[in-house]
């Protein structure tokens, strides 16, 4: 059969083809494209490592930042707190002054009252006095039939009153 003792020379042939064509493509991509994708594999590994190293130094800045942040807030309600206070003892030492001036201001009306309770209670005294007086002589009269003088019937219950 012509087909099978052709196959070696046709296998031959095509084997020869299967190398060259293996070497091209080999030393084709090996020699012309692997460095440029070295190259652009390298050139990503150095943009994330630099991104990377971009990202630490935001994140220690924003920290700082942070810290910052957080100490001006404290200061803040630290100079609140104390604003707080002030206003607290200004108020309570404006209330304390009001009471003052209130308690004063009642410590005279109540002088005042007082002195007006004492007038009264004089005046109220001499008309008790003059109606006892009166009262005296009228029941001396009806029950012994003497008259007692006007002074000596004040001067009687003057003596009674300050004995009781």
């Amino acid at each position: 059969m012509p087909q099978i003792a052709q196959l070696a020379a046709t296998y031959a042939s095509q084997f020869f083809w299967l190398a060259i064509v293996f070497g091209l493509i080999y030393f084709g991509i090996g020699r012309a494209m692997l460095p440029k994708i070295e190259a652009t594999v390298d050139a990503r590994d150095r943009r994330i490592a630099d991104d990377l190293a971009a990202a630490q130094r935001a994140r220690a800045t924003a920290d700082a930042t942070e810290e910052a942040y957080r100490a001006r807030m404290a200061d803040a309600r630290a100079e609140a707190a104390k604003a707080t206070q002030a206003a607290k003892a200004d108020a309570a030492e404006a209330t304390a002054a009001r009471t003052r001036a209130v308690d004063a201001e009642l410590a005279v009306r109540a002088e005042e009252a007082e002195a007006r309770l004492n007038v009264a209670r004089t005046q109220a005294l001499a008309g008790i006095e003059d109606v006892a007086a009166e009262a005296a002589q009228d029941i001396v009269a009806r029950i012994s039939g003497i008259t007692v003088d006007r002074a000596e019937a004040a001067s009687a219950v003057r003596t009674a009153i300050a004995a009781a």
